[in-house]
């Protein structure tokens, strides 16, 4: 029976033709900058977001750490959200190997930061304070349930805080389906931003790896972080060309991923006592209503042990599931799951 697997679109695999072309991938030392098929995904990662240059790191995680450790200096402080995946689920590595501070303020509902938040969370010059030294957005943003934020707030974040002196990164690990969310080219939803992250893996499927985007001068420092991180490549360009794939072939299509969610939150409302939260983008929420007869582990297990269904209990909010459509979950996998969960709660 052919695993249907929605706990995230990072359990997303290579395609046939990824994989074709990692295996004929041209290669070389990436720290002598001697790869050509990582020299190019970095130059074609950067020309498509709109930026000088680019290097390509192991994870969403490494990039984010390159990029604040690149832009501050020990005992700065990150103005970013309360839920933000770089404060809740990055192990506070600014913290631990930069000595950088985070400074969080509420997310609203919509997924943005209040300008009037960010303006109040910028430490005065004074010396008993640390140095206030960049905003990181989130977009799509995780735990806000996958909301794309749009290229008008972002815009208005860039100019607070060019105002403020201050740098702007967008953690995008999800930055192309913001775009396909929002119908609008990727640039435009990271031109005022100083640096951004993107993964290549999760819904653009590459097997590994994502991009750090931003100006020559800051990738440069961004390349030293990643190689004191243990991050230096050496062949890597079997990895990059799948992440070229990635670039080229998978962004375009992440829209059906979205109307795949949206088809299956609308055939799972319909199951006795199942309650949709949230819908936006590949991400589906939801929880089961106090009378049902079984509880969220057992549901999980039971879709697990006797139809092959692999969902996962959230663990930012207490009993709900979250979902996520990817490039293997079709419109088979779909009615099988619904079918499924009705099966179980009837």
């Amino acid at each position: 029976m052919k695993t249907i697997d929605l706990r995230s679109d990072t359990v997303s695999h290579p395609t046939p033709t990824m994989r074709e072309a990692m295996a004929r991938a041209e290669v070389g030392d990436d720290v002598y900058h001697d790869d050509p098929t990582v020299n190019q995904l970095e130059a074609e990662a950067a020309a498509k977001l709109g930026k000088e240059a680019a290097v390509f790191v192991t994870s969403g995680t490494q990039g984010n750490l390159c990029a604040l450790l690149a832009h501050c200096q020990r005992g700065d402080s990150v103005i970013l959200g309360d839920t933000a995946h770089i404060f809740r689920y990055e192990q506070g590595g600014m913290a631990q190997l930069g000595g950088i501070i985070p400074h969080t303020v509420p997310v609203q509902a919509d997924a943005t930061l209040r300008l009037p938040d960010l303006d109040g969370a910028i430490n005065p010059d004074d010396e008993h304070k640390p140095v206030t030294r960049l905003v990181a957005l989130e977009n799509t943003h995780n735990a806000a349930g996958g909301l794309p934020i749009s290229a008008e707030y972002t815009a208005a974040v860039g100019e607070f805080a060019r105002e403020n002196g201050l740098l702007l990164h967008i953690d995008g690990a999800r930055i192309f389906n913001a775009a396909a969310a929002l119908s609008v080219d990727v640039k435009d939803l990271v031109a005022d931003a100083n640096s951004v992250t993107f993964c290549l893996s999760k819904g653009l499927c590459a097997p590994v790896g994502s991009v750090l985007v931003g100006e020559r001068e800051f990738i440069r420092r961004a390349r030293r972080a990643r190689k004191a991180l243990g991050g230096s490549l050496r062949q890597a360009g079997v990895l990059a060309a799948a992440g070229l794939i990635a670039l080229r072939e998978m962004t375009d299509r992440l829209i059906e991923d979205h109307e795949n969610a949206q088809l299956l939150a609308e055939g799972l409302s319909e199951a006795p006592g199942l309650r949709i939260r949230s819908q936006n983008t590949n991400f589906i929420f939801f929880s089961l209503a106090p009378h049902v007869n079984v509880t969220l582990d057992e549901f999980v297990r039971v879709l697990r042990e006797e139809y092959n269904i692999f969902m996962s209990i959230y663990g930012g909010e207490k009993g709900v599931i979250r979902l996520r459509t990817h490039y293997w979950i079709d419109r088979t996998a779909i009615a099988k799951t619904i079918a499924a969960v009705s099966s179980i709660l009837s």
